[in-house]
């Protein structure tokens, strides 16, 4: 199978299986199930194809009335990377084929983002991924551990990922902490392009030391020598549904008020 330049794919994992909201793909947000928003969201982006993997049947059958492509995976994957390159194997793809790994609870996702992240990595024949970043602006986000902080090299490679507020401002954080006006610190946004090649061999890496410390996929492949590039998003990245509050909010974003056309 042939790669145009600068195409890509877009790959929504979609779990069925969640501990905070069981069924998640399938909770409805303005008459849609979320993975439909999500769906129409990559639809709009530049992506050549928009696939959905999923290991649940209930997905597929939800999706059918869109015209959603679906793929059908395992149920036993460890992340939505190893879902990523399960796909790219029963599609067949090649080595040089660009994939975006879309999060199934994103539903608020600029389509440009997906376009920005996967126009990085073809820029950088060499990296193996692309991902996203913005701006940290205050220290509660800097000091929060469910926030990833990235650090970069002047080539927007990525040096390091940590739930840890790095870098770690040694003359004023010990005795007080706050943010300078630098653009040191940034936040990372869990938006991915990967080769398929590189898929194919990330699944049969055991997790790092690294890795399981800090419960960050990504360093699997800065482990084992991989460049990462890290953009700075072209958009605000609205943040995704992990939580009731957090689908309350998107539902109040998205569905139409009362006495509304």
């Amino acid at each position: 199978m042939a790669v145009s330049e600068r195409a890509f794919l877009a790959v929504i994992p979609a779990r069925y299986a969640s501990s905070r909201l069981p069924g998640k793909p399938l909770l409805e947000i303005a008459g849609d199930p979320m993975v439909a928003h999500v769906w129409r969201r990559a639809c709009a982006s530049a992506a050549s194809r928009v696939v959905v993997a999923t290991d649940d049947a209930r997905i597929r059958e939800a999706l059918a009335p869109y015209g959603a492509e679906v793929v059908m995976t395992r149920d036993d994957h460890a992340s939505g990377t190893d879902r990523l390159a399960e796909v790219a194997e029963r599609l067949g793809l090649p080595d040089e084929a660009v994939l975006v790994n879309v999060q199934g609870d994103e539903p608020l996702i600029p389509p440009a983002l997906i376009d920005q992240v996967a126009a990085r990595l073809h820029d950088d024949p060499d990296a193996a991924i692309a991902t996203l970043a913005e701006p940290i602006t205050d220290v509660e986000t800097l000091f929060n551990a469910n926030v990833v902080k990235v650090v970069r090299a002047l080539s927007g490679r990525a040096l390091y990922f940590s739930r840890a507020p790095i870098p770690w401002d040694r003359e004023h954080f010990a005795a007080r902490p706050e943010l300078l006006a630098t653009d040191a610190w940034l936040r990372h946004i869990g938006l991915y392009a990967y080769r398929a090649g590189f898929l194919a061999d990330y699944r049969d890496w055991p997790p790092s030391p690294l890795e399981q410390l800090e419960q960050l996929e990504q360093l699997r492949a800065l482990h084992h020598g991989h460049a990462i590039q890290v953009a700075l998003a072209a958009a605000p990245n609205p943040a995704g549904i992990d939580t009731v509050e957090d689908l309350a909010r998107v539902r109040a974003l998205l569905e139409t008020p009362k006495g509304g056309r």
